[in-house]
């Protein structure tokens, strides 16, 4: 039995730790089946010093046990040993360390600065300092934060690989600092210390109308170097008035129009810095993954398009930058512009960036050259390249940049669509998760949109470690929201907008996704408030009935069941959505409260959702289970939030069918009820038809997009219509990741890992099969260790694997079988008999009535089955109708079109 994977708060040895009750995870692994962790103990020393010693704990807990020793002691550096015994009576053990950094930010001795150019320079302000170190450097930490973006260099070297430093929080409220191991960089004697800051989000262009200086009109540097020398003597630097500042070789950066770079003499000015009113309790260590490059994309077509224009494919819509080697003469000017997309003719589109220029701009030296921005991104897969006479496939590398979480799970089959599909999904988290869940990576918006982030979150967490990512934007969340304002549209708030279902419901929802993915309690004991408080302000705001029937709703935002130019939300009723969302929430808060042991409050808010479900039930349905919205997103919240009477569930789901044929067996979905869809039918007995939804192949579908060559998600079903054109209605990005929540689906239906308790400690294995995909498998490395399930039906066999992690243990369901057999950990298989095929089929309800009476044999039975019908004089017209729109209009006609089809089908084998 060995122990591994030993972390600090989700970290590996980290340094600059400012938690205060810091918590130990690990995982064990053995050969051994049914293994549970019997004891544990934690040893925390400090410089062999014990401070913590847990002893002898009878315990199955192994993630985020929380640190209960002596007072951690600002910038010391600790040791971890964690040592299990399991019910075999084996032992291991593993050791980490981590490094704390400073607790009290009111005790840095730095103050912020900035400089005196006037308004009108755009070049990015350069403070520096050159320092003298009497002695040979032990230890040197850097701290660095500021009011912009930032790079720090030491001697000229570049202080780690982060980008975008530090981040976008609610500047007015939090402000995180970066921790740097500078040691290798600081030497005896002079030393230059250099920071260079850019607009970034503090005072840059931003939202729609790229409106500048929404935090301030003058960017700032805040930093502090901690040396510690071998004869134990530490000595401190800070900025303050007696740093210098000048201008660089950036002379123009902003996040939406690029940045230009002049490295032929550019005209450096020197200015005066001066000390900037700042309150130092704002800062908090760096809380989430920092925004890293995480891979490099070689070129991988060089074109020329019909309109001359010269261009570079990377073959893949990422988020990052472009990074061109050069030797140029000296003054050669280079001018790099970015394109998601090219038009139907094969020419540069850029018009998907709206306002946001996305232009980097570069002077050469005459020298063998790098360069890469410093303080901007771009979305793109294509980019424009003028100034280069002689282009060359080596010389362009896509660089792609977002926050630098774990991968922990994928999703493969059988199906190469479905494989690009889940490609594009995983991508579109990539590009938005950039320090903030944002909507878009390409242009003149890029906001972490509340309710974007709400529907995919349940994908992304399985996709990548979102606990540290989202726990930062939960912390911007709770600043930024009140009972009486409700909670923003966006976080952070630079737009004033407040309170709408499904967007503010994020408040509640996220951190509960984050509990139930990896066991974080510590996530909702931090949001209780803004969480309990958001349902607080819906009750607040609720008409005499109960509900909540006032104010700004996106409804079902971009739903394809009413026309766009009303309002773009769809024809649900908005406050049945809205309602709908109020109990989830409701019953999420009531159920954190019962987690927290939060008795009272537990009791308060059951009491609330079972009245209010009351009042939702009386003004939404009727007598005999009719909805007022019979749309499809009106029956899936009806279905997938347990809202209508159990008794006329079967009704509504036999609605929500009927809309599907009606739509020729496709969605109408928008943003509240795609999420959902797929589930709700597969919980009610409709796997079937959820099935036929994934595997759609035109508009609107997930594979559409696909075979449209995307990506990554679009915004819309139809951003590219088939015809190569594009939706015009200035709101129309290729990246945006809210319908990639089908993943959700697709990990827990079709790959079938759920979680029966918190963080994985019990799991459902139940894979549910997907005609057109012989072959499935996912894995998720939970915080106990890999979960793995996959199936295989084919050629008459079905064969299950699954792999349960060790201190965990599971359900597993097999199809077609039907019991639930409870296991432990180990390693599974079962291999069984089946006259199941998967493979696609011919024929099927999408077939066309035409394409049908082609065959003899389906003539044949219909003149058995219901003689005259081909004869009828109506029948023309429906020849171009599928079997599914047919059954619209002739319900009755379902037992023989299914006959008739299968017949079919069996024709063909």
């Amino acid at each position: 039995m060995k122990i591994y994977d030993l972390r600090t708060e989700y970290r590996e040895n980290p340094i600059g730790l400012a938690v205060k009750s810091p918590r130990f995870s690990w995982k064990m692994r053995t050969d051994e089946k049914n293994t549970v962790q019997n004891i544990y103990r934690i040893e925390v020393t400090d410089n062999g010093k014990t401070v913590w010693d847990t002893g002898m704990q009878e315990s199955r807990d192994s993630v985020l046990v929380p640190y209960e020793g002596e007072l951690l002691c600002d910038e010391t550096l600790y040791t971890v040993k964690v040592t299990v015994w399991d019910n075999y009576g084996r032992a291991g053990s593993a050791e980490t360390t981590f490094e704390t950094g400073v607790f009290d930010p009111q005790t840095f001795r730095a103050e912020m600065i900035t400089h005196d150019f006037e308004q009108e320079e755009t070049a990015c302000p350069v403070f520096y300092k050159n320092i003298l170190l009497k002695g040979d450097v032990k230890k040197a930490r850097l701290y660095a934060t500021a009011q912009g973006v930032y790079e720090f260099a030491v001697n000229g070297v570049k202080a780690g690989e982060n980008r975008m430093t530090p981040g976008w929080t609610s500047y007015h409220n939090r402000l995180q600092y970066q921790i740097y191991d500078v040691t290798e960089q600081i030497k005896s004697g002079e030393n230059l210390l250099e920071m260079t800051v850019g607009n970034g989000w503090y005072k840059g262009i931003l939202g729609f109308m790229c409106t500048p200086d929404i935090y301030g009109d003058r960017v700032g540097a805040f930093a502090e170097l901690h040396i510690t020398y071998e004869d134990g003597g530490i000595e401190v630097t800070g900025t303050d008035e007696n740093w210098g500042v000048r201008t660089g070789e950036i002379r123009y950066s902003e996040i939406y129009m690029g940045e230009t770079i002049d490295t032929d003499a550019p005209q450096i000015r020197e200015g005066n810095v001066s000390v900037k009113d700042f309150d130092k309790s704002i800062l908090t260590a760096q809380e989430n993954e920092p925004v890293r490059i995480t891979e490099r994309i070689p070129a991988k077509e060089l074109i020329v398009t019909p309109k001359g224009e010269r261009l570079v494919d990377f073959g893949q819509n990422i988020t990052g930058l472009a990074e061109i080697r050069i030797k140029g003469y000296k003054g050669q000017k280079i001018t790099i512009r970015h394109a998601e997309v090219l038009d139907k003719d094969g020419n540069f589109y850029p018009e998907t960036l709206r306002q946001a220029k996305s232009i980097d701009t570069y002077i050469c030296n005459g020298e063998d050259q790098v360069f890469l921005p410093h303080f901007t991104f771009h979305g793109f897969r294509y980019i424009c390249v003028e100034g280069i006479d002689e282009m060359k496939p080596e010389m362009f590398t896509a660089c792609v940049m977002h926050s630098d979480m774990e991968s922990i799970g994928s999703f493969h089959t059988s199906n190469k669509k479905i494989n690009q599909l889940q490609s594009n999904i995983s991508w579109g988290m990539r590009d938005n998760f950039l320090d903030i869940p944002t909507d878009c990576p390409q242009r003149d918006e890029r906001l972490g949109w509340t309710g974007d982030a709400q529907v995919f979150s349940w994908t992304a967490s399985y996709l990548r470690n979102t606990a540290l990512f989202f726990s930062k934007w939960m912390r911007d969340m709770f600043a930024e929201s009140s009972l009486e304002k409700g909670v923003p549209h966006v976080v952070p708030d630079i737009l004033g907008s407040y309170s709408s279902s499904a967007w503010s419901d994020a408040a509640v929802i996220i951190p509960w996704v984050v509990y139930q993915t990896y066991g974080d309690t510590r996530i909702l004991e931090e949001n209780w408030k803004c969480m309990h408080e958001w349902v607080d302000y819906i009750t607040n705001n609720c008409e005499e009935n109960g509900l909540w029937m006032t104010g700004f709703q996106y409804g079902d935002w971009l739903a394809l069941d009413k026309e766009e130019s009303a309002d773009r939300t769809g024809a649900t009723d908005k406050y049945m959505i809205a309602n709908a969302y109020y109990l989830y929430v409701t019953d999420l808060v009531k159920q954190t409260a019962e987690v927290l042991g939060y008795e009272d409050d537990a009791a308060k808010y059951a009491s609330l959702y079972e009245k209010t479900l009351d009042a939702f039930r009386r003004e939404y349905y009727t007598e005999t289970g009719r909805i007022v919205s019979e749309t499809q997103t009106g029956c899936i919240l009806a279905l997938y939030f347990n809202l209508a009477r159990e008794n006329d569930r079967g009704r509504i789901l036999k609605t929500l069918l009927t809309n599907i044929e009606n739509h020729k067996n496709h969605l109408a979905t928008g943003f509240v009820g795609t999420p959902y869809i797929c589930h709700a039918l597969s919980e009610n007995g409709a796997h079937d038809m959820a099935c036929t939804l994934l595997m759609r192949e035109d508009y609107p579908s997930w594979l559409y997009a696909v075979n449209m060559g995307a990506t990554t998600i679009w915004e819309r079903w139809n951003s590219i219509k088939p015809d190569g054109t594009f939706d015009e209605s200035g709101m129309n990005s290729l990246n945006h990741y809210a319908y990639g929540s089908i993943g959700d689906w697709m990990y827990r239906k079709a790959a079938g890992i759920n979680q029966l308790e918190p963080g994985y400690k019990k799991i459902l294995i139940k894979p549910m099969f997907v005609k057109g995909i012989e072959e499935a498998e996912g894995t998720f490395e939970s915080p106990y260790g890999k979960i793995v399930s996959g199936y295989s039906c084919k050629d008459g066999k079905i064969h299950i694997h699954a792999e349960i992690p060790a201190n965990t243990t599971a359900v597993i369901v097999l199809p077609e079988k039907g019991e639930k057999i409870e296991v432990g950990s180990g390693v599974y298989d079962y291999e069984y008999d089946t006259g199941t095929s998967l493979k696609t089929l011919r024929f099927s309800m999408d077939s066309t009535l035409s394409e049908i009476v082609a065959e003899p044999l389906a003539v044949q039975m219909f003149n058995q089955f219901a003689p005259g019908m081909l004869d009828g004089p109506m029948v023309q017209m429906a020849m171009q109708m599928t079997l599914a729109e047919m059954l619209g209009a002739a319900p009755d006609a379902r037992p023989m079109f299914e006959a008739v089809v299968n017949a079919l089908n069996a024709q063909e084998e």
